[in-house]
């Protein structure tokens, strides 16, 4: 999942059961699987995964799985709405196309969400590249802007895909390409929020769902 971390702690108040440890390990995988398809950063995503205590056997079994399925893996995007009609691009990578769509479709519908066509979501995103930091000054920014950043928002640095390596090697920190909602929807509630949250959870379940993308915000009322 990306840019939606700043909202847990809206789904931690509603009650919802304490995942960090799992969450954690969810994230270290995600970048150790990025690190074997893109062929690059592989020690560093083992590390960073040990840094959180994933056990031995987690990352030999997920290297393992890899080796196995990647001479048949195929990548693509689904698209769709969510609860109270967010935008999705959902992006998968798997070796049983039929059997993910399946998967896909039926977790949209249970959670009165809607599968879309090709180029029927699409159109309202921009894929740009983002770099997660700490605060900056409004120095540090312009400086950024003239190493192509394009905008800043809850500690991100966003940029075009063609600007990402020399934006990363500027800030010093490892960056990625996504899918950005160009009009996200606006979310009524911290319980719309949670519903968000959690339904966006289940589609990360599935092992063939490498990222979600999700166009929605939320403005907390005083």
């Amino acid at each position: 999942m990306s840019g939606h971390s700043k909202w847990n702690n809206i789904k931690n108040r509603k009650g919802a059961q304490d995942k960090k440890r799992s969450d954690l390990f969810t994230k270290a995988s995600r970048n150790i699987l990025t690190a074997l398809r893109t062929g690059t950063g592989l020690e560093s995503a083992i590390a960073k995964a040990k840094e959180v205590n994933m056990p031995k056997e987690n990352l030999d079994r997920l290297i393992s799985r890899f080796n196995e399925r990647k001479d048949s893996l195929i990548s693509f995007m689904l698209e769709g709405f969510g609860p109270f009609n967010v935008p999705l691009m959902i992006e998968i990578e798997t070796d049983n196309k039929n059997r993910v769509l399946g998967e896909v479709k039926l977790i949209i519908k249970e959670n009165n969400g809607t599968f879309g066509e090709n180029g029927s979501v699409a159109f309202m995103f921009d894929k740009v590249g983002e770099i997660e930091t700490g605060e900056i000054s409004e120095e540090k920014e312009l400086e950024l802007i003239d190493k192509g950043a394009i905008d800043f928002e809850d500690n991100k640095v966003y940029c075009k895909i063609e600007d990402l390596k020399k934006l990363e090697e500027e800030i010093g920190e490892k960056g990625e390409i996504i899918m950005r909602a160009k009009m996200p929807n606006k979310l009524e509630s911290e319980d719309q929020v949670a519903a968000v949250l959690d339904f966006i959870e289940k589609l990360e379940e599935n092992d063939d769902v490498i990222n979600v993308f999700a166009g929605f915000d939320y403005v907390q009322k005083n």
